[in-house]
């Protein structure tokens, strides 16, 4: 299990592959762990990529002090990881929350970024009232409160029908997060508004997002 100190936490990483002008560092989603990416990982190496993923602040192995946190802190995490490294740069790529890091990477920290991928993401969240409800759920219930809510908005039903040993996999790693983290990854995601900074990025991105994918 290999970690670094990075903005007075530690912070749980990995590396599959050599580091090299073709690494990708993955940023995970709210609830997850850097785990969410392990079907990713064979074909990535194959084609020669070098991997870096980890455990964003709050979740998996990471530390997950108490909050405030935000956006901007989260992409500080990253850039310090990078840093503690002694990387310079990576392509750069992350899904949900960490979609929004890695807008904010491109703005804040765009010498570290040769390229963006964000999916499934936002610049800004208007339902602030769904968040809140979230946000109260988990304090009052512990992620039980939402774990099941969380997977059907994932997952579709042909999805949880033909891959229910994933589903299982995925529900884990939801139940296993800790309610200080997700709330505080949460606070974050309610509050931030990217939609006058976004404009700054400067490195080729790409930004997809799943057909059925309901938020």
């Amino acid at each position: 299990m290999a970690k670094h100190a990075v903005n007075g936490i530690d912070i749980h990483y990995q590396i599959d592959g050599d580091i090299s002008d073709k690494t990708i560092m993955f940023s995970n989603s709210l609830a997850s762990t850097l785990n969410m990416w392990d079907l990713q990982i064979e074909h990535l190496l194959a084609q020669g990529f070098g991997i870096i993923r980890y455990d964003s602040r709050g979740h998996g192995q990471s530390e997950a002090p108490k909050g405030p946190y935000s956006i901007e802190m989260l992409a500080d995490d990253a850039a310090g990881l990078l840093d503690a490294l002694g990387i310079e740069a990576v392509h750069f790529c992350g899904l949900s929350k960490g979609g929004m890091v890695a807008q904010m990477m491109g703005v804040r920290h765009s010498d570290k970024v040769k390229s963006l991928t964000i999916a499934d993401s936002a610049a800004f969240m208007p339902a602030k009232d769904t968040w809140e409800q979230r946000i109260q759920a988990v304090t009052n219930g512990g992620m039980e409160a939402v774990v099941d809510a969380t997977t059907e908005r994932w997952i579709t039903s042909e999805g949880r029908d033909r891959l229910p040993g994933q589903v299982e996999l995925i529900r884990q790693m939801i139940l296993k997060t800790p309610v200080q983290g997700f709330v505080a990854c949460s606070q974050a995601i309610k509050a931030m508004d990217m939609r006058i900074t976004n404009p700054k990025i400067s490195a080729p991105t790409l930004v997809i997002c799943g057909e059925q994918d309901t938020g």
